[in-house]
């Protein structure tokens, strides 16, 4: 029955979204839809405004890298901002998925005017993604420190990080230098006591 009732949302945002939606997808009794980066203002006001839709409240925005998607080869935009939506109105959910057409400088609107809730999210995806939203009111760094490099969910971003930085008790300030994480074998210390299980 939750299927039928996927399948019939499915054909309303179909309909709803015309030519602007680049493809729709149900699995797992979740329904997601792609649309353009440059479609998706006008997008999010249909999906919020539409009388059959009513997503009138966005749950979540996060950030994607999809540089090494399933641990196999993607070709495709590398970058994507994925919208959990929620009608309370309809009782049914939405996965919107837009992709950035650059990869180098990815950007992607800001639903800021039709969600208010997209504020944080959208800054949490720009500070660690890197993508960054147009129009949005106030974006900069949400989680990092403000003088952090790069962004480090990215794929690409190295494990231990560019820099660390420490408490000097003899500047009394916090200073920063480059990581001095020395690579170490990992192997357990196995302790074994004398007459150890009989």
């Amino acid at each position: 029955m939750a299927s039928k009732k996927m399948e019939a949302l499915g054909s309303v945002v179909a309909a709803a979204l015309g030519d602007k939606l680049v493809s729709s997808t149900l699995a797992l009794d979740e329904l997601t839809i792609v649309c353009k980066a440059s479609d998706l203002p006008s997008v999010a006001l249909t999906l919020r405004d539409h009388a059959d839709l009513a997503f009138e409240q966005c749950i979540d925005v996060c950030g994607m890298d999809y540089s090494a998607y399933r641990d196999e080869p993607w070709d495709g935009p590398r970058f994507a901002a994925v919208y959990h939506l929620l009608s309370v109105k309809l009782n049914h959910r939405i996965r919107l998925r837009v992709f950035a057409a650059d990869d180098d400088f990815p950007v992607i609107p800001s639903v800021n005017d039709v969600w208010n809730a997209a504020n944080w999210f959208e800054r949490e995806a720009f500070d660690l993604y890197g993508i960054v939203f147009e129009g949005h009111p106030d974006l900069r760094r949400l989680l990092t420190d403000y003088g952090f490099v790069g962004h480090p969910f990215r794929k690409d971003f190295p494990l231990s990080g560019h820099v660390e930085m420490r408490y000097d008790p003899t500047q009394q300030r916090v200073i920063y230098q480059p990581v001095t994480i020395e690579p170490r074998e990992i192997t357990p210390r196995i302790i074994r006591e004398e007459n150890y299980g009989g």
